[in-house]
């Protein structure tokens, strides 16, 4: 029941996100939407081109990716192999809290604090750039990658860790030749599942990354990811408008690559599940 209805509220989601972005692919063309360099939706005529938006989404997550990937299965590494009872029992809480603090607070702390370090560090006009909400975003899902990564790490049976050392294998050979690959599939769920978030964080990137539509060259330069764009100029969009549109097509756009990462996730981690026996 539960399953039906979650699936319900999806169909329903596509259905309103398509019935409101479908006019703007029809007055722009699938092809001038998706790859046009220029997004200007007050200009007389407008132009509604995503490509600047995508491209900074897409630059602003990788970013993220070079930040949570070697924290989140690091720290599940460490959290799963080599911490002891007490070092877990105060770690695993902290983690817990990271992943529960909300975005907006993220959003204060990379205002007040990252950006105007990356300013003065890099010597840059403004501290608001896709290099600052690439670090806050890796720090926010740092959690996710970790957690998921080290459910993985404690399925693998202890009898491949046994085998490896009594073949004569030492404890980091142990570790890196056999339990990150027998966890593979469940790690790269986790790193997915943490690069769904990065794509879809909003209040985080709207605050520290610059705000400006322009095409990314830098990392650090000003930029303005789709989920940004939605949220600042949602408000003042008039219903029913090109612009009003144009915004739902990019929830649309974003909607779509948020459900390929998570189908993508499922079937890894499905496939994980039947490699080490614990059920389809």
């Amino acid at each position: 029941m539960l399953a039906f209805a979650s699936l319900l509220f999806l169909v329903g989601i596509m259905v309103v996100l398509f019935l409101n972005g479908l006019p703007i692919f029809k007055e722009t063309g699938v092809f001038n939407f998706l790859f046009g360099r220029n997004w200007y939706p007050t200009y007389d005529p407008p132009e509604f081109g995503i490509l600047p938006l995508a491209l900074a989404s897409l630059m602003v997550t990788f970013g993220a990716l070079l930040v949570c990937v070697p924290l989140g299965v690091g720290s599940a590494l460490y959290l799963n192999e080599l911490a002891g009872p007490r070092q877990k029992a105060f770690l695993k809480p902290i983690i817990e809290i990271i992943a529960g603090v909300p975005s907006i607070v993220f959003g204060f702390f990379g205002m007040l604090i990252v950006a105007p370090m990356v300013q003065k560090i890099f010597n840059l006009p403004v501290g608001f750039t896709a290099f600052t909400g690439s670090i806050i975003l890796g720090i926010m899902a740092v959690p996710t990658v970790c957690s998921i990564s080290e459910d993985a790490l404690s399925y693998v049976p202890k009898s491949f860790r046994e085998a490896s050392l009594a073949l004569g294998a030492n404890r980091w050979q142990t570790l890196i030749k056999v339990v990150i690959p027998a966890a593979g599939s469940g790690i790269s769920t986790g790193i997915i599942l943490g690069m769904s978030r990065a794509v879809g964080e909003t209040m985080t990137v709207l605050m520290v990354t610059g705000g400006a539509a322009v095409m990314p060259k830098s990392f650090f330069i000003p930029v303005r990811p789709m989920t940004s764009t939605i949220a600042a100029e949602m408000g003042e969009a008039v219903v029913g408008s090109s612009h009003f549109h144009a915004l739902f097509g990019i929830g649309l756009v974003l909607f779509v690559i948020t459900l390929i990462f998570n189908i993508i996730a499922e079937m890894i981690s499905r496939r994980f599940r039947v490699k080490l026996g614990l059920g389809r």
